[in-house]
């Protein structure tokens, strides 16, 4: 992969991902970033895949403060990974892809994956993804790995769409069989924060359009020190991503 010269910038990145055809494939491109973040406000666990925040930003552009942080943040590739609560292609990733990929990339320390909401489908998917940031805001300082759980019950409860599955009534009662999340004070968050949110919200949304992004699960995966990334679209086998975090890495 032939690297760019120095006058590539980020916003020529973005626009040429956006361009790019991504249906069922991985897409490449090149950057030269200016302003590395820096990765600070560490959490770990010692007997699963540690947890994070921060409040740092990626060469990629990506602001990372809100967002849960998955496993080393000295991992040499990040996945930034947007996803709906309320997508089935999202929860056929979580439960058939995502697993795999936390035991060969994430657990050995080559990969750290960043969730960022895309709630596109209804009002239900912005619901759900405001109390993901209200969950985060609540575990993370103390117990950032019962983010995790939660957003697997989240996955699990999925209802058809239109169903009403996912209104905040519903939601908070998933959260409140979700040991170590207060219920409560994530409600709260709900009533207090909501507008804040939804803003960071869809500063996040506008990113993945611009990405090119119209649908989830959607990733990218980028060597922060090559300054290079590559895509993927949809709930691609575990083999379309070994074989794009392979071609990433070796850039």
């Amino acid at each position: 992969m032939e690297r760019p010269d120095a006058s590539t910038t980020r916003r020529a990145v973005v626009a040429g991902l956006g361009a790019a055809t991504v249906t069922g494939g991985v897409v490449y491109a090149g950057a030269t970033l200016d302003n590395r973040g820096t990765d600070t406000d560490t959490t770990s666990s010692a007997d699963d895949v540690a947890f994070h925040r921060t409040t740092g930003s990626t060469g990629f552009g990506i602001e990372l403060d809100g967002h849960p942080v998955m496993g080393s943040m000295d991992a040499p590739l990040d996945m930034y990974y947007w996803g709906d609560y309320q997508c089935p292609f999202c929860r056929r990733f979580e439960e058939n892809t995502f697993p795999a990929l936390v035991d060969d990339h994430v657990a050995p320390g080559t990969v750290r994956v960043v969730f960022i909401e895309f709630p596109y489908l209804s009002a239900g998917s912005m619901t759900a993804a405001v109390m993901d940031r209200c969950v985060w805001r609540q575990v993370r300082d103390e117990n950032p790995r019962r983010y995790w759980a939660w957003h697997s019950s989240v996955y699990d409860a999925q209802g058809e769409k239109g169903s009403g599955w996912a209104s905040r009534s519903n939601l908070l009662e998933i959260t409140r069989g979700v040991d170590g999340v207060d219920a409560a004070a994530v409600e709260t968050c709900m009533d207090e924060d909501r507008t804040d949110i939804e803003a960071a919200i869809a500063t996040d949304i506008e990113r993945a359009r611009q990405l090119g992004f119209r649908g989830s699960p959607a990733f990218v995966l980028y060597n922060r020190d090559a300054d290079e990334a590559g895509k993927l679209v949809g709930a691609q086998p575990k083999e379309r991503f070994d074989e794009a975090i392979t071609t990433v890495e070796n850039v």
